[in-house]
């Protein structure tokens, strides 16, 4: 299920409120953002289907959004058809992790992971017209940074950085970054999905924040993200990385 907590200094947070039904032939989870268009909010995230129990969602995982103008109000959800709408949903193909970023000229783009990652875009959110895809892990985020975009995406462990001049091309990873993973016990198994924002601008933080997902070594306990944990870090320039306690 989706789920959001509230925090006004990103230490203490409320318990979380779910937004989503508890349903094993859907599993929403893992939104990749939220954007502003049209004087409202939109969350794109996935549908991760387990009927039988299954470790990972099966072939019918697919995109979706749900809008807002409150963040805690949301619409029913509605499918993302990020193959164009004459391609049955049939034959779309597993696809999940979506993540949502805008143009200077108007244009969205979604990128998703379906054969490496991804890219579709939209004019209106609505209708998407297929790109292409690229080498990538899964867990895609996008800023703007300068004249350049930005990529961190999830290989098998770590997070993967790479750097771009436009949206459409992306060549290998620049960084590879693993934090502390050494020394910490709750990430020794996997560090993951990593999402980045900008709150270069938000006063008392004035930092990029990462949020990213952590499994512990133990394998009985990794197997479909049982023992996982999420943790935090901070940059000035989306190259140097900090975190609480670092030394």
């Amino acid at each position: 299920m989706i789920a959001y907590s509230k925090s006004t200094d990103l230490v203490y947070w409320t318990f979380p409120k779910i937004i989503t039904p508890r349903d094993r032939n859907l599993n929403y989870s893992s939104p990749g953002n939220i954007v502003r268009h049209n004087n409202e909010w939109i969350m794109c995230f996935q549908t991760y289907p387990t009927p039988n129990l299954e470790v990972f969602g099966n072939n019918k995982s697919r995109l979706f959004i749900m809008r807002s103008s409150d963040l805690e109000i949301w619409s029913e959800p509605e499918l993302m058809k990020v193959k164009g709408n004459t391609v049955p949903d049939s034959e779309a193909g597993r696809m999940i992790d979506p993540y949502l970023i805008k143009e200077e000229n108007g244009k969205w783009w979604c990128f998703y992971k379906q054969n490496g990652v991804s890219m579709s875009y939209s004019t209106d959110l609505l209708n998407w017209t297929y790109f292409g895809h690229a080498k990538a892990g899964e867990n895609v985020t996008i800023l703007k940074q300068g004249d350049e975009y930005v990529m961190f995406h999830s290989p098998d462990n770590g997070i993967g950085v790479k750097r771009s001049k436009s949206l459409g091309e992306w060549g290998k990873d620049e960084q590879l970054l693993f934090l502390d993973q050494p020394n910490w016990n709750w990430s020794k198994g996997r560090i993951t999905a990593a999402t980045v924002i900008d709150l270069k601008n938000e006063n008392g933080i004035n930092k990029y924040v990462m949020f990213f997902h952590g499994d512990q070594e133990n394998k009985a306990l990794n197997l479909a993200h049982r023992g996982a944990s999420l943790g935090i870090a901070w940059s000035d320039d989306l190259i140097h990385w900090d975190w609480p306690g670092k030394k």
